[in-house]
């Protein structure tokens, strides 16, 4: 059986809104402006995690994201990425935009239980706030992977919404990238 791993960069109030800057909010772009000279440590973080993954977990507007993003970088990471199958959860899209791509057109909860019958391994998810917050709310998530950025923006979305009840998680690893980001693992606790 396959688990679900939320893998996220937030700032340290939980935004996680336009970190590249390109989506208009007005405190966008705190990814690569709080990033400094961590960005090294961050990458081989991100490499990890991508040479362990089974497959990707995505909403329409990240397959959007980073497939346009796709052919135009390079780098071991990427091409890691590339290879690996995706699962894009949209109920609009009829032809995703990174390669290796299934759009899951159903119910999203059952979409998403099949395919970790499916699947052995994990099945990451990057961005995709919408979905992360479906997969919280119908407890699919079995890891939460936070690299947290050393800034409070004070508005943004967050990526944390209302539930209708409490998420007990428990830490299970935490560590310093370079000089100024956290990465935090938390896994799903069944009992507090």
């Amino acid at each position: 059986m396959g688990t679900i791993v939320v893998s996220q960069n937030v700032t340290l109030d939980g935004v996680v809104e336009d970190p590249s800057g390109e989506g208009g909010f007005r405190h966008g772009g705190w990814f690569a402006e709080y990033m400094g000279q961590d960005w090294e440590a961050w990458a081989e973080l991100e490499l990890a995690e991508a040479r362990a993954a089974e497959a990707l977990l995505l909403g329409r507007r990240s397959d959007e994201y980073f497939g346009a993003r796709s052919a135009v970088m390079a780098g071991e990471w990427v091409d890691r990425l590339n290879r690996l199958p995706k699962y894009v959860v949209s109920s609009t899209l009829k032809e995703p935009k990174w390669t290796n791509a299934t759009v899951l057109s159903g119910e999203v909860v059952g979409e998403v239980k099949e395919l970790k019958e499916r699947i052995a391994g994990e099945i990451v998810v990057y961005a995709s706030r919408p979905l992360v917050r479906t997969l919280l709310e119908h407890d699919l998530v079995d890891e939460l992977r936070l690299t947290v950025f050393p800034v409070v923006l004070g508005a943004g979305e967050r990526l944390f919404g209302e539930t209708s009840d409490k998420r007990p998680l428990r830490l299970v690893h935490s560590k310093t990238l370079g000089s100024g980001l956290a990465h935090l693992s938390y896994q799903r606790a069944r009992e507090v």
